[in-house]
């Protein structure tokens, strides 16, 4: 009797082990997915700002200014987008 308790015990402590790990891979996956999306957010908006530096020779303008100048042209460049570059379009 003493014998099979043992080893009950022994594959509830194995058992346990491999939820652990299980629970870990989990975590770390969930964990390095969420970095892939932060890096990727990050070079978009780095591409993105370079861009605006580039075409509206922005560079020495400061973050409040760049604001102001997007500001000035938001409402005409919304409202002249195509629809391929509207959120609500669906992509071709």
């Amino acid at each position: 009797m003493n014998e099979k308790y043992n080893n009950l015990i022994k594959q509830r402590d194995k058992a346990e082990k491999k939820i652990e790990q299980a629970d870990f891979k989990a975590r770390q996956s969930k964990y390095y997915e969420s970095q892939k999306k932060r890096k990727a957010r990050s070079r978009r908006l780095i591409q993105k700002g370079a861009l605006f530096e580039k075409y509206f020779e922005a560079e020495n303008l400061s973050i409040d200014e760049s604001e102001q100048l997007l500001k000035i042209f938001a409402n005409y460049v919304n409202e002249n987008k195509p629809n391929k570059y509207k959120k609500d379009s669906p992509k071709d």
